[in-house]
C-alpha cells in the first residue's frame, strides 16, 4: 500500500464511531478519533525520514522496527489493558492509535513485505509480489492490478464521509 493508509484510519475510526455512539460512548470526541486514527494508520510510515536521512536508503525500511508486527501487538494490549482498567480518553486514544498501525501492516502485507515473525525470524512475507519493471520504483505499484485495492479504498473512505452526519 502507498496511498491508502490515511484512508483506512479514517474507516476504522468511523466505524468505532458508529459502534460507541451508544452510552457509555467514546472516550474521545470523533473529530480527535479520526485524527488519531489517521495518524496511527500513517505511523509505520515515520521511518521514511530515518530511511531517506540516515540510513541513505540501504535498508527495506519494512524491516525497521516500526513495522514489526510485534511493537504493535504488544503496544495494543498494554494499551487494551490501561483501557479496561482505567476507561481514560489517553487510553483509548493510544489503544486506537496503535491498532491503525496495525492495520498499516495488514494492508502492507497485500505487496509489500512484511516481517510478521521479527526478530524471531528474517523472513519477509506478502500475499502477492509487485515485479520491477519500470522506473521510477513507484511506477511498477501504482501500475499493478493491487493498486484497484487502494482504490476501493479511497472510494469507500470518499463515500463514508460524505455520508457523515
Amino acid at each position: 500500500m502507498i496511498t491508502a493508509h490515511a484512508p483506512s484510519g479514517y474507516i476504522l475510526a468511523k466505524a468505532l464511531i458508529a459502534r460507541w455512539r451508544s452510552p457509555p460512548g467514546l472516550p474521545v470526541s470523533a473529530r480527535a478519533a479520526i485524527l488519531i486514527a489517521v495518524i496511527g494508520a500513517l505511523a509505520p510510515d515515520f521511518d521514511m525520514m530515518y530511511f531517506y536521512l540516515v540510513d541513505a536508503a540501504q535498508t527495506h525500511h519494512h524491516r525497521y522496527f516500526t513495522h514489526w508486527p510485534i511493537v504493535w501487538l504488544t503496544l495494543m494490549a498494554l494499551s487494551a489493558l490501561f483501557f479496561r482498567l482505567t476507561r481514560s480518553a489517553l487510553a483509548f486514544a493510544i489503544l486506537l492509535f496503535c491498532a491503525c498501525a496495525f492495520l498499516h501492516l495488514i494492508l502492507d502485507t497485500l505487496v509489500g513485505d512484511i516481517w510478521w515473525l521479527a526478530p524471531f525470524q528474517d523472513k519477509p512475507y506478502a500475499l502477492f509480489t509487485v515485479p520491477a519493471r519500470f522506473s521510477p520504483w513507484w511506477l511498477n505499484f501504482f501500475l499493478h492490478w493491487s493498486f484497484v485495492a487502494e482504490l476501493l479504498i479511497w472510494v469507500w473512505a470518499i463515500r463514508m464521509y460524505r455520508r457523515r452526519t
